[in-house]
């Protein structure tokens, strides 16, 4: 069995940027007998359902987070120039109070923090 668990990994959730699907993710991690395994999409956690019954099916852990679009702004905040200011963020859950919180950021960042990219402060 492998100790190594991957923590950065995009599915087809991540619009231009993730190519591998949640079965195929999970089928993967169980092939290299990794123990866990985490989905981290770019700006949004519509996956982690589907990947966390995948996951348990497949009898390993999943880790679930999201890989936030961070401003140094504030996330209200829409003037020319702030597109190249992003940075990213790799947010994990380690329990229901996490992936509760991980939802509203996400939330937030869609709702209020919109321009060019969902983003948070």
């Amino acid at each position: 069995m492998s100790t190594f668990v991957h923590l950065h990994n995009h599915s087809e959730f991540s619009l231009l940027d993730g190519f591998c699907t949640i079965d195929g993710l999970v089928q993967s991690a169980k092939d290299m007998g990794c123990p866990a395994v985490a989905l981290t999409d770019h700006g949004v956690v519509h996956g982690l359902v589907s990947f966390y019954r995948a996951a348990r099916t497949a009898g390993i852990k999943p880790i679930l987070g999201c890989e936030l679009y961070m401003t140094p702004h504030s996330r209200l905040e829409r003037q020319s120039g702030i597109k190249g200011e992003l940075y990213h963020l790799v947010v994990l859950a380690m329990d229901e109070i996490g992936y509760y919180t991980l939802i509203n950021l996400c939330s937030l960042g869609h709702t209020e923090g919109i321009y060019y990219k969902p983003r948070v402060d």
